[in-house]
């Protein structure tokens, strides 16, 4: 008896100190509305580019992963109270943000671009900042950020969701819509008779996974994984599983593509 109670303590202390070594979910926050890197399938589950790097890094570090569908401008906000553990949402790291976060090492490449409607007399972004011009862009991003501090002269309409800007260009009630090449671009073939894309990259950007200063062990696995996976080939893949068609279509065009 006094064996077996010796045998049973022992196990409680085993399964108590595996349970307690065990790394718990990574709680990784993105929103779902940004295809074809965050979206949800038809089943109403998370799909896309970001998602399935998420998954990989999910396996690379052995711990689960958990998808927190969070609004863009909420995600930093989210990070920095301790609601998720890490930003992966096509987010592009800046200086302004790099001041109230810690980012990865760069995973992919990209730049703001211009859809404009199709008889704007929009060409560049010098064309932008005109007394009279309406310039759209969404919320929380880049192409807000740019806005706020370099166009001071138009008038520029903040607006939440992407497709509620492209509309505004697609109408005519605004000259330009400020977003990254790729975005433009299937934007621009989902209105083609009434938008024009401007692909070429006014500002050259990269997207990092963010993270909360100080976490510097998640960091060094996470840059780990970006390097091991990149290495393998895995962005490559990506790219021809979600994004064939704009792969084609920028080589043709002599742009740099994402991956």
């Amino acid at each position: 008896m006094v064996l077996r109670r010796h045998c049973f303590a022992a196990w409680c202390i085993l399964l108590s100190a595996a349970t307690a070594s065990a790394a718990p979910p990574l709680r990784i926050g993105m929103e779902l509305s940004y295809p074809p890197f965050e979206m949800t399938d038809p089943q109403g589950r998370p799909t896309g580019v970001s998602v399935r790097l998420a998954e990989a890094l999910g396996t690379h570090l052995g711990r689960e992963i958990v998808i927190e569908n969070v609004a863009f401008d909420g995600l930093i906000p989210a990070l920095k109270t301790g609601k998720i553990d890490c930003i992966i949402s096509s987010l592009t790291a800046t200086p302004e943000r790099a001041r109230a976060i810690a980012f990865s090492e760069p995973y992919l490449k990209t730049g703001l671009a211009l859809l404009v409607g199709m008889h704007s007399p929009v060409r560049s972004a010098a064309d932008l900042d005109v007394r009279g011009r309406t310039i759209a862009v969404k919320k929380g991003t880049t192409g807000h950020q740019y806005a706020a501090t370099s166009l001071k002269q138009a008038r520029v309409l903040v607006l939440d969701k992407e497709a509620a800007a492209v509309m505004e260009v697609a109408q005519g009630k605004a000259d330009a819509f400020l977003y990254d090449s790729l975005s433009v671009f299937r934007n621009q073939r989902r209105h083609p008779d009434t938008t024009r894309a401007i692909l070429q990259p006014f500002r050259e950007e990269t997207w990092a996974i963010g993270l909360r200063p100080g976490d510097d062990e998640l960091r060094r696995q996470i840059n780990e994984f970006l390097e091991a996976f990149r290495a393998a080939g895995g962005f490559e893949r990506l790219g021809d599983e979600f994004l064939p068609e704009e792969k084609k279509a920028f080589k043709e065009q002599g742009l740099p593509f994402y991956f």
